[in-house]
């Protein structure tokens, strides 16, 4: 089939080759039936193995011997034709290289976009560790050298203190329970409580030597916070102690009084 020697589009060149693979085709099925009809070589019925095996060595070394000697060949002659498929398969190739070229675009894009985040990460984190660098330098340059006499100075100095707030309270305290809790009085006279004939009187304590010994009692010994009621405290006091929660029984010695724990 002749063409006009002019250029071919695709599709004209497609057909003119399918035309020449179809030829090629037919010719090499003639070929095969040729070879197909030719009469089958009887084998020697002494060992038909090997000779099948010898016959096919020779059949594929003559095989073998002729595509050596054979040189590629072109299926189509005619340029135009060439010159299509050429162009055709030169578009698919640049079609693919932009789509890989596209690919690559936007992965360095991505790659910069990530180079720069972390670039900002990076100097934002060196930021931070200069910063923790000063503060540190300050604060070092702020310590001060620890003294045990300073300390222990410090240390005796609140306790002064505290037993000074201690004896205030005291004080007040006294004063408070002297104005307005005092002793019974017999003309004029602090009462002695009468003992039965015999025995010496005693002399009543006031209602703030018991607290007195009550809070002694409890911070000395918090193990054993209990006082013997003596023949020196007045009942009324002790009872008022009782009833108001200021000062609890023991449970098993009614003669023994505590301080309620306020302090807990």
């Amino acid at each position: 089939m002749s063409l006009p020697q002019q250029d071919l589009d695709l599709e004209d060149a497609k057909e003119q080759l399918l035309e020449e693979c179809e030829g090629i085709w037919k010719h090499v099925e003639e070929c095969q039936n040729k070879v197909t009809f030719q009469e089958i070589e009887t084998l020697p019925a002494t060992d038909p193995k090997l000779s099948l095996l010898l016959h096919r060595m020779k059949s594929l070394t003559a095989e073998f011997n002729q595509w050596q000697k054979r040189t590629p060949e072109i299926i189509s002659t005619n340029p135009d034709v060439l010159v299509a498929l050429g162009k055709d398969q030169l578009q698919r190739l640049e079609h693919d290289l932009e789509m890989v070229l596209s690919t690559v675009h936007a992965k360095n894009k991505k790659l910069k976009e990530d180079l720069l985040r972390e670039q900002q990460w990076l100097a934002e984190q060196q930021q931070l560790i200069d910063c923790l660098d000063q503060t540190e330098e300050k604060i070092s340059n702020q310590v001060v050298v620890f003294s045990e006499k300073r300390a222990f100075q410090e240390l005796k100095s609140k306790m002064l203190k505290i037993k000074a707030y201690k004896e205030e309270i005291l004080n007040a305290l006294g004063e408070f329970l002297e104005k307005h809790f005092p002793l019974p009085e017999d003309n004029g006279l602090k009462k002695r409580k009468t003992r039965s004939s015999g025995e010496q009187d005693v002399q009543l304590i006031t209602l703030h030597e018991i607290l007195e010994s009550l809070i002694s009692k409890l911070i000395n010994k918090p193990h054993d916070p209990y006082v013997t009621i003596s023949n020196s405290f007045w009942s009324p006091y002790i009872e008022l102690l009782l009833r108001y929660g200021i000062a609890l029984r023991h449970s098993e010695d009614p003669s023994r009084i505590r301080l309620e724990n306020f302090h807990q």
